[in-house]
């Protein structure tokens, strides 16, 4: 992990957890010799608890004299306009945070204080929404210049070694709250395994994320003379051989998929097993069929075997399109008496029911739509194919979208799941300014 040259970024935002981490870190300074530097993130959204929390890491880095560098950022402002949770938010907004002090101090190493507990949760957070062997692996101690030295130790470790040397540390009252889902599992799951199933719980799935993550290592090795044999390219086209692609093992097939979805969208996130799939079946598929996957791809079914290329319409609005066609807004419903808007292309939904960050978008595989108040669902592609919709329109179609659930198939259908009541909190309001005032929206 460390040299003697590496400039050591440290986050520290003054919990136990990255407390330990600064005093490891200043144990092995002595005897590596590497320099090193603290950054606090104050996230701007626990007011006055956050102002004492840089308090505190500014008088803890003078006493032990190391250079501090501390961001003030507004999260929920983040979150707002780029459509995430806070969660999602604050981890964009320290990452980049941590990448600016590593170019201003040139930098080498950037150490998370991440440890064995934050790894289980992490094991069944993949686990619970689906994922592979490399998601089965959990975080890595070593990816890049992130390191993560505390991986290899438990909350409670870490606990008694602050108690041990009189350590103090402060405590963020928000990881108490358990609507936030790794809250949840930290405060309510993983104490029950370790109750009623095994006191080592923890230690004995860490250790299996260790072998699992040599284990998709070796998979990724393995893989690199399939995918010169089945991968191939075209300008901006990327082309899977059938002839190729059926001589690879099973057993890696959805790897070497995986791989190819991957570097055909240039990211990996919101890359699932049910795309994998989708591309495998379209594999077995007569030429000409094709299907629509994320960040604007299509697969198409050719002679030699699979084309990815972007689609005509993207997953994702852009930028542009985003601010010119839609609008969204929060806020809280204080009537008693609700009306709802009169134009057909303003809708209100229940924001407290919503499970994932709302996108606009365009048609994916999976897609459903609850059509009744009885909770009766309909894929989205049997709902076009009732209301007769032609072909050639479907892919045009704007969705408002919580994951695969459709809150909104704008210019046709609501979704009744979604409804307020007089019990709804809090209102998302979505505006389109693509559709006629005098148009029926169901």
């Amino acid at each position: 992990m460390f040299k003697k040259d590496d400039i050591v970024i440290a986050g520290v935002s003054g919990g136990a957890d990255s407390v330990c981490l600064l005093f490891m870190l200043l144990e092995l300074k002595k005897e590596i010799g590497f320099s090193l530097l603290a950054v606090h993130v104050n996230h701007g959204i626990r007011g006055k608890a956050a102002e004492a929390d840089e308090v505190y890491v500014r008088e803890l880095c003078r006493k032990q004299e190391v250079k501090l560098k501390v961001y003030h950022e507004d999260v929920p402002h983040y979150a707002r306009v780029h459509k995430l949770t806070e969660e999602e938010a604050g981890r964009e907004v320290r990452r980049r945070c941590f990448r600016e002090a590593v170019k201003l101090s040139g930098g080498s190493r950037i150490a998370l204080a991440h440890h064995e507990n934050d790894n289980v949760e992490t094991l069944l957070f993949h686990l619970c929404r689906g994922t592979g062997l490399k998601g089965l692996g959990g975080m890595e101690p070593v990816n890049g210049r992130w390191i993560r030295p505390l991986l290899c130790a438990g909350r409670g470790e870490i606990e008694c070694f602050l108690e041990m040397r009189e350590i103090s540390y402060c405590i963020d009252e928000t990881n108490m709250d358990h609507r936030y889902t790794r809250n949840y599992i930290r405060g309510e799951i993983i104490p029950g395994l370790e109750k009623h199933v095994n006191a080592e719980s923890v230690r004995h799935m860490a250790q299996a994320m260790e072998k699992l993550r040599n284990l998709a290592g070796y998979m990724q090795r393995e893989l690199v003379d399939y995918e010169k044999k089945c991968v191939g390219r075209q300008q901006d086209e990327i082309i899977l051989y059938k002839k190729e692609y059926e001589k690879v093992p099973e057993e890696l097939r959805e790897y070497l998929l995986h791989n190819v979805l991957c570097m055909a969208a240039k990211k990996k996130k919101d890359i699932e097993q049910i795309h994998i799939r989708i591309l495998d079946d379209l594999m077995k598929r007569q030429t000409g069929r094709s299907a629509d996957l994320p960040y604007g791809l299509k697969a198409k079914r050719c002679y030699e075997g699979i084309i990815l290329c972007r689609g005509e319409g993207a997953v994702v609005l852009a930028k542009d399109d985003w601010e010119r066609l839609f609008q969204m807004r929060i806020f809280e419903n204080m009537a008693k008496e609700i009306t709802f808007p009169e134009n057909p292309y303003t809708k209100w939904f229940d924001y407290d029911i919503i499970k994932n960050t709302v996108k606009i978008r365009h048609r994916q595989p999976g897609d459903y739509i609850t059509i009744n108040k009885a909770g009766g669902t309909k894929k989205l592609k049997q709902y076009f194919t009732d209301e007769k919709i032609p072909q050639n329109q479907r892919d045009a179609i704007w969705l408002a979208a919580d994951g695969s659930h459709i809150l909104w198939i704008v210019g046709y259908r609501q979704n009744q799941a979604y409804q307020i009541t007089d019990k709804t909190k809090r209102i998302l309001e979505i505006v389109f300014y693509g559709g006629k005032k005098d148009g029926g929206d169901s």
